[in-house]
């Protein structure tokens, strides 16, 4: 890959970005460092506010740290199993295919955008694969047709999908207000069906909207003309994950065989159609068995899943550290009698039609704080749904508005677009002026949203 584009060159808005770009890379920590500071904000806060005692804020973090585990579990698995789906052969081939498909610059950028979008709808761990897999594929074979991609526009773009990830099918503060026996179950008064949330006629008019306005800003800042153009300077596409599929006792012949994991697939795809039948609904646990029901099936043998399992589990554990500690955060809040406090005080300067909205502008602000989609929806839907109840307000409206705002600010948060970025071998400040254009354009339609059914 080459480098980034000259002081001069570049559009008038990516341009005007370099300052930030060069403060997010000099002064934003890594992710766990984040959540490590926000730990000692929430005691500080705990102990100025509450007038809690440090054994009390200490004990109440302790705690707490095991308190998500089955929740901890459940996200790990929405993101394994999306690293793995991305990097099946079949999946892979439809890269392939893809990636063939734009014919000019302009054309390339927006059409990685809505295959990256739908793949995040499907599920965030797709998504966040897909985009970069892809980039880097329209990319090469751009290369070798003559076409010249601006290769950090394309990274955008892919990143750019993620922006609705929290609206669809693995949004994982719907699923959990959904799930029976969840963190929020009490507060709901049982499970919230995700037909109130998710698959609401609201939510699905604001997820085409929203990538509508998202595909015609990238559109609009895509450079053109005499812009600095960066290639993908060699082909550096990733190959399928190796496979150690060497026979040589009859135990490596069934490991080589497709039998065990398609009998395991067909009989996963038998409950989940028993499930359903029978009145079950769509909740985190549904979804990841869903995915691992089609891994099986696609795979061709118990030595590629775990080849590909082994793969993924390399992406996975620098987040799944900082779920423990986003749970003692809740313990705080919770122990000390924190989350209470915020909650009347968000609640004095909402109103019922202003609540959402408002609700949508804080999550967007927490997310800097806390990037994880699970993580900060176990810190703050507790205090949003206690602020809905006292002002009279539709409990789907404040787990909508936590969703919105998390997905939102990921555009300026580098944590989720760490596996896009290492598969595109780019750095956050690459792609930061394009993704604050998908953040101002999708923020119009997230708070016009909330503020519309608030009314």
């Amino acid at each position: 890959m080459s480098k980034t584009a000259p002081p001069h060159g570049g559009t008038a808005i990516s341009r005007a970005m370099r300052p930030i770009n060069n403060l997010v890379e000099r002064f934003i920590p890594s992710a766990l460092v984040f959540a490590i500071v926000l730990t000692f904000i929430v005691a500080i806060l705990a102990l100025l506010v509450t007038g809690s005692g440090p054994l009390l804020i200490v004990q109440s973090w302790g705690d707490g740290l095991s308190g998500l585990l089955a929740f901890i579990t459940q996200m790990a698995l929405v993101l394994m199993l999306g690293f793995i789906l991305a990097n099946t052969r079949p999946v892979r081939k439809l890269l392939r295919f893809l990636g063939r498909i734009p014919k000019a610059p302009l054309q390339g950028y927006v059409f990685v955008f809505l295959v990256a979008a739908v793949a995040s709808l499907i599920t965030w761990g797709l998504g966040l694969v897909v985009g970069g897999l892809l980039a880097r594929e329209v990319a090469a074979q751009g290369r070798e047709r003559g076409i010249r991609f601006h290769f950090p526009m394309l990274v955008a773009a892919g990143f750019a999908g993620f922006v609705v990830w929290h609206m669809g099918y693995s949004g994982s503060g719907p699923l959990t207000a959904a799930t029976p026996d969840s963190f929020i179950a009490k507060q709901l008064g049982g499970p919230l069906s995700i037909s109130e949330t998710t698959f609401s006629s609201w939510n699905m008019i604001a997820t085409v909207a929203t990538i509508l306005l998202v595909a015609l800003a990238l559109y609009l800042v895509a450079p053109r003309g005499d812009d600095k153009i960066v290639e993908l300077a060699t082909d550096s596409r990733e190959d399928l994950v190796a496979i150690d599929d060497t026979v040589t006792t009859p135990a490596d012949r069934l490991d080589a065989s497709r039998l065990p994991t398609l009998l395991l697939g067909a009989m996963l795809v038998a409950y989940l159609v028993i499930h359903f039948s029978t009145g079950g609904t769509l909740t985190l646990d549904i979804v990841n068995w869903s995915f691992l029901a089609l891994i099986l099936l696609v795979v061709r043998s118990p030595f590629e899943l775990m080849a590909l399992t082994k793969h993924a589990a390399s992406n996975v554990g620098e987040i799944l550290l900082q779920f423990p500690l986003y749970a003692g955060i809740l313990g705080i809040m919770t122990g000390t009698g924190l989350i209470q406090i915020l909650s009347d005080v968000f609640v004095s300067i909402s109103t019922p039609q202003t609540f959402g909205m408002l609700a949508f502008l804080s999550a967007g602000l927490v997310n800097f704080f806390v990037p994880s989609g699970g993580g900060q929806f176990a810190v703050q839907a507790p205090i949003m749904l206690t602020a809905a109840a006292e002002l009279g307000v539709d409990p789907a409206i404040p787990i909508m508005a936590v969703a919105y705002g998390d997905q939102w600010t990921n555009m300026i948060q580098p944590f989720w677009a760490l596996p896009l970025l290492a598969i595109a071998g780019l750095k956050m400040r690459d792609i930061l002026g394009y993704t604050t254009i998908v953040l101002i354009a999708s923020g119009v339609v997230f708070a016009a949203t909330l503020f519309i059914v608030s009314l």
